[in-house]
């Protein structure tokens, strides 16, 4: 059996746990951000990402049952949430095209003049990376990317609406293309939440 990556003394001989421990680091920088900014604003973190995704997706997607898959968690969880935003009146629903059992959310009035200070939360890993050089950042990227894409395939990461499997997207020898945009992308050019991504499923 493998021992785990958190394993101090087996984790300094393998680049592959040291590369884990430390995306997890990361990752508990994400966690410690949020809660800062949940404390700031009476908001709890699951309700800063629902009015964060409300800002900048579709409004298809702005439902209940795919806000469950997006953030991994139960409809019963996000149906809270949802309730408190709508009780603080940060958020509306608004007519799911004559289904009355299903309903879009979007933000209200209120809701949009919060979001300008709290989607700035992630502000200080911003200004982190942009410390990078531009060859550095690339092999960052590609990395994100590519690894994004495998986690997808092995079933760990849920959702994404990255180029890989979209149905607008082609791999050819001479690298990859978009047919929504009719055009060649480089590696940098390949999105990681892209509007207008088409399940190839679909």
């Amino acid at each position: 059996m493998k021992k785990s990556a958190f394993n101090i003394e087996s984790q300094q001989k393998s680049l592959t746990s040291k590369v884990v421990v430390g995306l997890e680091r990361i990752s508990e920088v994400f966690k410690s951000l949020l809660w800062e900014q949940a404390k700031a604003t009476g908001l709890s973190p699951i309700q800063i990402q629902i009015l964060v995704f409300l800002t900048y997706h579709k409004s298809n997607l702005c439902k209940v049952s795919y806000l469950a898959h997006e953030f991994n968690v139960t409809k019963p969880t996000i149906s809270d949430a949802v309730r408190v935003l709508l009780l603080k009146g940060l958020v509306e629903k608004k007519d799911a095209g004559g289904d009355s059992r299903s309903y879009i959310l979007g933000l209200t009035k209120v809701g949009n003049q919060l979001i300008a200070d709290i989607e700035q939360f992630a502000a200080p890993v911003d200004q982190e990376v942009a410390k990078l050089d531009n060859n550095q950042l690339t092999t960052v990227y590609q990395t994100l990317t590519e690894l994004i894409y495998q986690l997808n395939q092995s079933g760990v990461l849920s959702v994404q609406r990255t180029c890989y499997l979209c149905s607008f997207y082609e791999k050819k020898s001479a690298g990859h293309y978009c047919h929504f945009l009719e055009q060649k992308l480089s590696d940098t050019e390949i999105r990681i939440d892209c509007p207008e991504y088409e399940s190839k499923s679909n």
